[in-house]
């Protein structure tokens, strides 16, 4: 048994045992399942996931799921889930009615990773996901643990900065003006921030001005990997992440459509 494309692998072997000794052998191949750019699902094909968590975290796996198109959804519901043929009907029925809300996708997201990992990693995945485009909490924030974390804000734009400049606390428009370019000017830092459209760890800044100091970093308990372990005079420390998380928000007024800006700031000593 095997994919479609091993079919020559299969008939070499069923040829290699009718000569070696004469037996009779049969074969069964299926049709690839394929990803939106024509790529099969395989440990040798880039952008690919994992079952096992140490490859590809829970977050990863739920967005993964939650990110193909409609078309793949479609087609995904019915292969990898479990779901009576009446449901899926009605669920793909639904989502054509409004594609934007994504029905499909999250329902196909939640049913595959609760099978492969478990409904807790499932709920910690869509909390993660609200924190960059959802109305997620500080508290929410705060529970992330590391892996997700880096998880969560990968390729988002991120910048280092000095404990020092937090020592003694430091304008929020100086910090994210000077220190961390975070916006051009402080003019639009300014306007940003009356129009409450900039957040600092979740929560709205009430003055362009704002003090922030080192209580307001978000510390993240280290875990013993390879990314994180450096070696000093043979002692085996344990690297701290500490975050400044700003969200800029801006509003783009056509079709309605309401689009954030996410800015990560990150102190690692």
């Amino acid at each position: 048994m095997g994919g479609s494309d091993q079919w020559g692998n299969i008939t070499t072997g069923a040829e290699l045992i009718r000569r070696t000794n004469g037996g009779e052998v049969f074969a069964l191949t299926c049709p690839l399942i394929t990803k939106a750019d024509g790529g099969k699902f395989g440990k040798t094909e880039s952008g690919n996931i994992w079952l096992d968590p140490r490859y590809t975290s829970p977050y990863k796996f739920y967005q993964f799921w939650l990110n193909v198109s409609d078309s793949d959804a479609e087609r995904y519901i019915k292969i990898f889930t479990s779901i009576e043929k009446e449901e899926i009907e009605a669920l793909i029925a639904e989502h054509q009615k409004a594609p934007h809300l994504r029905l499909l996708q999250k329902r196909l997201a939640k049913e595959v990773t609760v099978m492969v990992h478990s409904e807790d990693d499932y709920n910690a995945a869509v909390d993660a996901s609200n924190i960059l485009f959802g109305n997620a909490t500080s508290d929410a924030l705060r529970k992330l643990d590391e892996d997700t974390l880096l998880a969560v804000f990968e390729g988002v734009p991120q910048f280092e900065i000095s404990r020092d400049a937090l020592a003694e606390g430091v304008k929020a428009v100086d910090l994210f003006v000077d220190n961390a370019a975070v916006f051009a000017s402080k003019g639009e830092m300014r306007k940003l921030v009356q129009g409450g459209g900039v957040s600092l760890n979740k929560e709205k800044l009430a003055a362009f001005d704002q003090v922030v100091t080192t209580a307001d970093l978000l510390v993240f308990a280290p875990l013993f990997n390879r990314k994180r372990i450096s070696l000093d005079y043979g002692v085996m420390v344990a690297q701290q992440v500490l975050v400044l998380f700003v969200q800029v928000h801006k509003t783009l007024c056509t079709f309605g459509f309401r689009f954030e800006l996410c800015e990560l700031q990150v102190t690692v000593f």
